[in-house]
C-alpha cells in the first residue's frame, strides 16, 4: 500500500487531501471517504489507509480547504463541556461555508481525480457532516456515484427548504446509512422521516441505529469512540463496497 498528501484543483481554489492505494492487484474501485468536522488528521489516514490496504483507491479531501490546510486546528479535550462548546463554535462557520452549490463544484473535481485513478465503480463512505456533503456530490452527479455508506450522519432531514432529504428523488446510488443512538442531529423522528422520502423516491437503502453507540462512534481520536461499533462499520462497509466493486483486490 502507498499514500500520499496531494493537492486537488478546484473552482475555488486547491484542496489538500490524502490519497492511499493498494501497491498491486484488482480490480480497484474508487473510495471518496468524507471526513467528519473535525478535519483531515492522523485518525482519518489511519481509516483510509485500512480501507485502501483491502484493495480500494481511497481519496479523503479536506473538506474546509477554504479556510486553510488546518482550518480546524489541534482538537482540544472533548470531555471538557466548556473546550468542546467553544471548538464546536469554530467548527459552525467552516461547516456553513459548505453550501449545496459549493459541495457539487468541490465533488466534482473531487470524482475527477479519482476516477481517474480508480478501475471500478465510485463508493461515497462519509462519517457525521460527511454523510451530508456526500448526500449532495451523489444528487449532484448521480451518474458518477454507485453507493454511499454513511456513518452517525445528521442534519439530513431539517426544516430548510434545501435539506437533503427533500432530493432523495436525485440520488442514483444505494443507501447504507448507520446512525448513532440517541443522536440529536439525526432523531428517531428524523430517521423515519428520511426512511419515508427515500421509500416515496424508490431509492434501495437500508438503514440502522447503532444502539448504544454514541455520535462519532467510529472516530478513535475521540471520547465517543466505540470500538465494537467502528469495527461492525467497517464490516458494513466491506460489504458495500464487495457488493458494488466484486471481490476484493489482494491486500498490498
Amino acid at each position: 500500500m502507498s499514500a500520499e498528501r496531494i493537492e486537488i484543483e478546484t473552482a475555488d481554489g486547491v484542496a489538500d487531501a490524502y490519497l492511499s492505494r493498494p501497491d498491486e492487484g484488482g480490480p480497484r474501485p474508487g473510495v471518496l471517504f468524507l471526513m467528519d468536522a473535525f478535519g483531515l488528521r492522523p485518525a482519518i489516514e489511519e481509516m483510509v489507509d485500512r480501507i485502501a490496504s483491502h484493495g480500494y483507491v481511497v481519496l479523503a479531501p479536506n473538506l474546509f480547504y477554504r479556510a486553510g490546510r488546518d482550518a480546524v486546528g489541534p482538537m482540544p479535550d472533548l470531555s471538557e463541556p466548556d473546550a468542546r462548546g467553544a471548538f464546536m463554535e469554530k467548527l459552525g462557520p467552516l461547516m456553513a461555508a459548505l453550501t449545496p452549490e459549493r459541495v457539487a463544484s468541490d465533488g466534482d473535481a473531487y470524482l475527477t481525480l479519482l476516477e481517474a485513478e480508480c478501475e471500478g465503480p465510485i463508493v461515497i463512505a462519509g462519517y457525521c457532516l460527511g454523510v451530508r456533503v456526500g448526500w449532495r456530490i451523489a444528487t449532484a452527479h448521480p451518474e458518477r456515484v454507485r453507493a454511499i455508506a454513511g456513518f452517525h450522519g445528521g442534519g439530513l432531514v431539517t426544516d430548510a427548504p434545501d435539506s437533503p432529504h427533500r432530493s432523495a428523488g436525485e440520488l442514483n446510488a444505494e443507501l447504507y446509512l448507520a446512525f448513532a443512538d440517541n443522536d440529536q442531529s439525526m432523531t428517531p423522528e428524523n430517521i423515519a422521516e428520511l426512511e419515508r422520502a427515500l421509500e416515496q423516491a424508490g431509492v434501495e437503502y437500508r438503514a440502522e441505529v447503532y444502539e448504544g453507540a454514541g455520535h462519532g462512534y467510529t472516530m478513535s481520536d475521540t471520547p465517543v469512540y466505540d470500538q465494537r461499533a467502528a469495527e461492525r462499520h467497517f464490516d458494513e462497509l466491506f460489504a458495500v463496497l464487495d457488493r458494488v466493486g466484486g471481490e476484493r483486490a489482494p491486500a498490498g
